[in-house]
Order: structure tokens, then C-alpha cells, then sequence
């Protein structure tokens, strides 16, 4: 009697509007054999109590802030205890890394001078995130609001205006400003939606957006493989 093809592990995909999509992330994850478990908490959606039918999470950005009033921001942030507890994969993306830190006893709130970070920005690993991996010279920002390094948490990127850009706490929990995830089309409807805001201070121009994409995203698709491959535990090919 054939074996029963084993089960494909799956990962919770956490995401926060009607339109969004898990991009670049969802795609290196099916790929490398994982099958997608797509949550929208403000939809309606609600999130397990336990992840022992999951290899891990990824909660994804959003136009909210970590800092909203709304219940579900409070019940998404508070379910980050079950990850955190069980010790499973824990990826947070912008909003998913802000709620994070608030989760954490960290802050999340604006640049003292109001400048944001919005499209490609320097990136500098420190010491800790060297001996982690390479990392890309150059990240792609959407945000208004950065976050504090929550306490016992390891910083492993920085950059100018916002000090704080990526972070590793215990085993398995990670936190990113950036967003590696975006394929060409996410970004095209980005900036389309989005350009209301590049008059912001600090933020850079719509063509300015897509043009850094031909130049500096094959190193920050490379970097998505080989930091999803650290924390899954998989080789996932970029």
C-alpha cells in the first residue's frame, strides 16, 4: 500500500487590509514546500490559541499604527504571547515589528522632527547582524513611525533617522522596519495609493521608488531568502 504523502507544514500569514498580500514572502514559502494559513484581523478574522498546527508566523504591515485604539491592534498585540511562549518562528514586518515592541514594554511613535522613511534608504548592519548574514546596502521604507529596542531584544540593523531597523528576541522572534516582501506590482500600487504622502519630510518622490527598485532590489531579494531560510529553518531559494 503507498505511503500517504506527508502534510505540507503551514505558516499563519497575519495581514491587515482586504488588498494585502503576503508578495515575495508567501511566494519564497510555498515554494520552498510551506502552505499559507491567511489571517485579515480586521476583517474579522481570528488567530489560533495555540500554533501547534503551524512551523511559524509572519505578521505583515498596515496604514495603521501599533498605537491604535482599535480592538483588534490590542487583541493582534496581545496575541503575540502565544508565539512568544511556545518559542515558535515569530516574523513581525513594519506594523507586525511595532506591535511587537509594544507587546515587549517597548515604544512605538514618530521621528522627533517628523521625518519618515518613505523608499530607499541606507541600512547598516551592526556587529551582531554581520555575524547573522550579509545585509543589503539599501532597504525599501513605508512608514511614519519607528520603535524603541525592547528590552533584552539584540539590534541587527540601523540607519540614520531611525536607529532602530532590525531586531532578534530569544530564540525565534524577529522584527523588521523594511519590507523586503514587495514584488514590482505591490510597489507600483504602493506608490500609486501612496502618493499622498511623499510630500512628507524625508520622503522621497514616486519615480524614485520604482528606479531604486532596478538598482538595488536583487540584494534585498537575496537578503529575504537567506534571513526567511534563518528563521524557518528551510533553504528557501531567492
Amino acid at each position: 500500500m503507498p505511503s500517504m504523502p506527508r502534510p505540507r507544514p503551514k505558516i499563519l500569514i497575519v495581514l491587515h487590509q482586504e488588498s494585502s498580500s503576503p508578495g515575495r514572502v508567501g511566494h519564497m514559502l510555498i515554494e520552498e514546500g510551506f502552505d499559507l494559513d491567511l489571517r485579515c484581523p480586521p476583517l474579522g478574522d481570528t488567530l489560533p490559541e495555540t500554533l501547534d498546527g503551524h512551523a511559524g508566523t509572519v505578521v505583515f504591515g498596515g496604514p495603521m499604527s501599533a498605537n491604535d485604539e482599535d480592538d483588534f491592534v490590542r487583541r493582534e498585540t496581545d496575541w503575540l504571547k502565544v508565539p512568544l511562549r511556545e518559542n515558535r518562528p515569530l516574523l513581525g514586518i513594519c506594523l507586525g515589528a511595532q506591535m511587537l515592541v509594544n507587546h515587549l514594554g517597548g515604544k512605538v511613535e514618530g521621528h522627533g522632527e517628523g521625518l519618515v522613511e518613505i523608499g530607499w534608504y541606507p541600512l547598516k548592519a551592526t556587529e551582531d547582524g554581520k555575524k547573522l548574514m550579509h545585509w543589503p546596502e539599501m532597504v525599501y521604507q513605508f512608514h511614519r513611525e519607528g520603535f524603541s529596542l525592547p528590552k533584552d531584544a539584540t539590534l541587527l540593523a540601523t540607519a540614520e533617522t531611525y536607529p532602530n531597523q532590525a531586531f532578534r528576541y530569544g530564540d525565534n522572534a524577529w522584527g523588521i522596519q523594511f519590507h523586503g516582501e514587495l514584488t514590482r506590482a505591490m510597489m507600483q500600487r504602493w506608490v500609486v495609493r501612496g502618493a499622498h504622502r511623499f510630500e512628507l519630510p524625508g520622503a522621497q518622490p514616486g519615480r524614485d521608488h520604482l528606479g531604486g527598485r532596478l538598482i538595488w532590489d536583487m540584494h534585498l531579494k537575496r537578503w529575504l531568502g537567506e534571513f526567511l531560510q534563518t528563521i524557518f529553518g528551510r533553504r528557501v531559494r531567492s
